[in-house]
């Protein structure tokens, strides 16, 4: 069988990435702490959220719209600018649009109404969309094979990592008044000035906007269009514990806001031991469609476990296993739409890739909320089951 993560045959479409930088590790804490940034677009107000919502008098309907804007313009703009890198350079678009992150979201203090606020997020969630392109685009291009494999796993640490600690910093500065957690986006800054001083201008990418239509030639791949189709739904299914755990947590034992922290706490700590070590191992000895299968399984029995468990020490556990399963997909799948993608429309592909991930969390909500209303936890297990066969099509094309 046909592998859906083989690189093409046709040797024009193959290019070797750019040498690794002289100073890999400086390199990578940039595009680290710039993927963090990216990361944290939601995280950073979501503990101020409620006090918005209340200054503001807004429904619960436009609360979500505020929620979940910042989510879709990401999606819709990480493609163009992957396309953008062709010509302008990974480099360019990444400092462009850290600039661009700091000055949208610290508008976010002081804005006066709604609308305001509103126009904010959704400039955020594009500045977040070159961010992210541009960053994967640069490691893409130094790095191929299992070092690439590793390299996306150490990215997908981070992006984890974010969405622990930005929260808990929001919610910190909200003790004071919910408009300074938006000054937390002004971090982009000081990473654009690391980044112009840090990053080589050269890194990959740089054949041309012209070859945009090579990247449509790539999408017409079905094993491409799967993969795609698989990130999108990794990234649904994680939300679904990112927002409902929370609920069932609250409405089963009146868990504090403390002991679900620590519930996505382990969940990404979960992510950061399986990405940052053993993701690409794992890759090596299942393939890549294997542990991509493995990962969705893990990611199954701890849906399945949780509305069956009501100690906290239990549902750390099971935030933990959830982990482990995302940050085994996520990195193996960046790296199979790589060595699917030939080096001009790698940026390109990469950042689709993005778009999907982000579009599947603006989703989430829309079709696993109903559920949640319709049968309460036993969405648990409808979430379960979509994990099960997803991971399940990875392993059969594998």
């Amino acid at each position: 069988m046909t592998s859906v993560y083989q690189k093409p045959a046709n040797p024009q479409l193959e290019h070797l990435p750019s040498s690794p930088p002289r100073q890999p590790w400086r390199v990578l804490a940039v595009l680290m702490v710039a993927g963090c940034l990216s990361s944290a677009a939601g995280a950073v107000v979501a503990p101020v959220f409620p006090e918005i919502v209340d200054q503001f008098g807004l429904s619960g309907r436009w609360a979500g719209v505020l929620v979940s804007t910042h989510t879709l313009t990401l999606a819709l703009a990480s493609p163009i600018f992957g396309l953008l890198a062709g010509r302008l350079g990974n480099v360019r678009i990444l400092l462009s649009c850290l600039v661009g992150y700091a000055v949208f979201g610290s508008l976010g203090a002081i804005a006066q109404g709604f609308w305001g606020l509103l126009l904010s997020r959704v400039l955020v969630g594009v500045a977040s969309g070159g961010i992210g392109a541009g960053s994967i685009g640069i490691l893409s291009g130094f790095y191929d094979g299992e070092a690439r494999t590793r390299m996306m796993g150490y990215a997908t640490s981070a992006l984890a990592t974010a969405t622990v600690i930005f929260p808990i910093l929001g919610g910190w500065l909200g003790l004071y008044h919910w408009r300074w957690a938006f000054v937390l986006y002004g971090l982009g800054l000081p990473v654009a000035l690391a980044g112009m001083w840090i990053l080589p201008r050269r890194c990959g990418g740089g054949a041309g906007l012209v070859q945009s239509n090579g990247v449509g030639a790539v999408l017409k791949q079905g094993r491409v269009l799967l993969l795609l189709l698989a990130l999108a739904s990794a990234s649904a299914i994680f939300y679904v514990v990112v927002v409902y755990a929370p609920l069932y947590l609250k409405a089963a034992i009146d868990a504090s806001s403390f002991l679900n922290g620590c519930v996505l706490a382990a969940r990404s700590v979960g992510a950061v031991l399986i990405a940052a070590v053993g993701a690409a191992r794992i890759s090596k000895r299942l393939g890549a469609g294997g542990a991509i299968a493995a990962g969705f399984l893990l990611m199954a029995v701890s849906l399945a476990t949780i509305p069956n468990v009501l100690s906290p020490p239990l549902m750390l556990l099971a935030g933990l296993i959830f982990g482990l399963g995302f940050g085994l997909v996520m990195p193996n799948f960046y790296s199979a739409l790589a060595d699917l993608s030939p080096d001009s429309q790698r940026s390109g592909i990469l950042a689709i890739g993005t778009g999907c991930a982000s579009l599947g969390q603006f989703v989430s909500p829309l079709i696993f909320g109903p559920v949640w209303a319709s049968v309460g936890t036993n969405m648990f297990y409808v979430a379960a089951v979509t994990a099960i066969i997803v991971g399940c099509l990875s392993w059969l094309r594998r």
